[in-house]
């Protein structure tokens, strides 16, 4: 009986108004149904999408926060930090490469999300990340590196996922450095589109 009097009520605005069309007058009736549906919403997130914020700070000790002269010498789980081997965590909006090197930088295990069976939009995403540095490590565990300095390059969503992988998958880490290269003499952006 309700969807009679709604479709009668329909009907005679359309007799009413011979310009409108059904599906013009059908959208006014919707308008408190959108708006509620558009307040449920979440708030749109910047591509971490299940990406829990983690506070840096908190994890880093107030003493010896940075490099110093002493830092090449200084003994970690008894190796000079020297000498500890790095993992170097190359992150892009569509990939995200690990390596393991030795300290000389000689890579020793390498692995991408594309390698680990993550294909098209999926390879970069942070759980495809996380996934990747566990198995890397795991590999990397496996053959006796225990401590592993972290160098870290790009922009993505699987900047802190991949580090997260790195710890969750046992291995110690050291320090984390941010080695994103930053123009200082960007090109010029494009001209305005006119509409």
């Amino acid at each position: 009986m309700v969807l009679f009097k709604y479709g009668c009520a329909i009907m005679s605005v359309l007799r009413a108004v011979p310009n409108r069309t059904l599906k013009h007058s059908a959208t006014l009736f919707k308008s408190e149904d959108r708006k509620s549906m558009l307040a449920s919403l979440p708030a749109q997130d910047e591509g971490t999408v299940g990406e829990r914020l983690m506070g840096m700070d908190a994890l880093i000790s107030r003493q010896n926060r940075f490099p110093d002269a002493d830092t090449p010498t200084t003994l970690f789980n008894g190796v000079p930090f020297s000498e500890i081997p790095i993992c170097n965590i190359r992150v892009s909006p569509n990939n995200t490469i690990i390596t393991i090197c030795d300290a000389k930088g000689t890579p020793q295990f390498i692995r991408s999300c594309g390698i680990e069976g993550f294909k098209n939009t999926r390879k970069g995403t942070n759980i495809a990340a996380q996934a990747t540095a566990i198995s890397i490590c795991a590999k990397a565990i496996e053959r006796g590196y225990k401590t592993v300095r972290v160098t870290i390059r790009g922009l993505g969503p699987g900047r802190m996922s991949a580090i997260k992988g790195v710890e969750m998958s046992g291995m110690n880490i050291v320090s984390i450095t941010d080695a994103t290269r930053v123009s200082w003499n960007p090109p010029r952006p494009r001209k305005q589109r006119k509409l």
